[in-house]
């Protein structure tokens, strides 16, 4: 089989709208847009049962990075399996993989490896709006933050704090794990995440790993999302009056207390530390993806994680999601109250991975803050 690089595949997804269109003039969807191709269409099912079969098996290959359901160079949906360009043995593993399955055609897509996004980069230039810059309480959310003790063998990290959810009468922000709560062995600082922790805004990355020169604005709640769970989330209860009530987030404001399942060339956007606010599509449904993680901001024990029913979006040179964006809440690219679709926590230099918005919310038993 022939693989193609995934910004060859991201350059089709024009083509494949138009499919789409198509496809519901044939009377193969509902009309509704954002009812075409989400996970339970029954043609994109056709291919989850293609990818059923066929992901147990290339799972064993350590050149094999996930796979999802997608869109084929033609622009029609196909199984997309995703593959380690920087693996020595790449080639010969993709020239194994059937062409179709099931009827369903089968594309191999290569990107480098997935990583969970903790490890911050270069903010982009300086922006009209701030990401990075001590706000005065109450502060928005979309803004770099993290663990206060986020510092590891000489290097400190942080993420972002994205978006504010409620359980009962409590608010509480919502980011992912690896950015609060990842620090489980006592290494490179001699401590572990605990519960009460401090959360600071911004993150150590932002103040010279200084945390006094940032903020307490949450302190960490313990939901030991990973790694027994299929969701890298984690909370902190907002600290009296430091958070903006109304859940309002840095270049998008409020958003809708309701939420909306993801579905093929889905329009969205994010506010996040690095790269701010961004836009893109979704690409990929129901993905079976290995993630690297760390236990500390750096030189900790690694491990992988694999998710499965994951979504992911287009990332071309990393301008959609960066190192120091995870945690970011990914929403309809709407202008007014936008409703969340997920919670984006991985990637690599051309592909983002977001956990589907309602499997984080029932995770914690929570609900959107919002209009």
């Amino acid at each position: 089989m022939k693989a193609m690089r995934c910004l060859r595949l991201w350059s089709r997804l024009l083509v494949s709208a138009a499919a789409a269109l198509l496809a519901s003039a044939l009377g193969w969807a509902a009309e509704r847009p954002d009812a075409l191709w989400t996970v339970a269409h029954p043609r994109v099912q056709e291919v989850i049962a293609a990818q059923d079969e066929l992901t147990p098996e290339v799972m064993t290959f350590e050149e094999i990075l996930g796979t999802a359901v997608g869109f084929g160079p033609d622009g029609d949906l196909a199984l997309v399996v995703y593959a380690d360009q920087d693996h020595p043995g790449v080639a010969d593993v993709v020239r194994a993989i059937p062409p179709r399955l099931r009827g369903v055609a089968v594309t191999v897509c290569l990107t480098d490896k997935f990583v969970a996004l903790g490890k911050p980069t270069k903010p982009t230039p300086e922006p009209p709006v701030s990401h990075t810059a001590k706000q005065t309480p109450p502060i928005q959310l979309g803004t770099s933050g993290g663990w206060q003790y986020d510092l590891a063998n000489g290097y400190c990290c942080g993420g972002t704090l994205g978006s504010l959810i409620q359980i009962k009468d409590t608010q509480y922000i919502l980011t992912n794990y690896h950015v609060i709560e990842a620090d489980i062995v006592s290494g490179g600082n001699s401590r572990v995440a605990a519960a009460g922790d401090p959360v600071i805004q911004p993150g150590l990355i932002d103040v010279s790993c200084n945390a006094n020169n940032a903020q307490n604005v949450a302190t960490l709640v313990k939901s030991g999302s990973l790694p027994n769970s299929n969701v890298d989330a984690a909370i902190a209860e907002v600290g009296s009056g430091m958070v903006s009530a109304d859940g309002a987030i840095l270049e998008i404001g409020t958003i809708s207390s309701q939420t909306v399942l993801a579905f093929l060339n889905q329009a969205v956007k994010k506010s996040g530390r690095t790269t701010r606010l961004t836009r893109s599509k979704v690409s990929g449904l129901n993905a079976t993806v290995s993630v690297a993680y760390e236990n500390e901001c750096a030189g900790g024990a690694a491990f992988t994680k694999t998710f499965t029913g994951q979504i992911i979006i287009a990332n071309r040179a990393s301008k959609f999601l960066a190192g120091g964006d995870s945690g970011s809440l990914m929403v309809q690219d709407v202008t007014t109250n936008p409703k969340a679709v997920g919670l984006l926590f991985a990637g690599s230099s051309t592909l983002a991975v977001a956990n589907p918005i309602g499997e984080v919310l029932s995770f914690f038993g929570a609900t959107m803050v919002g209009n």
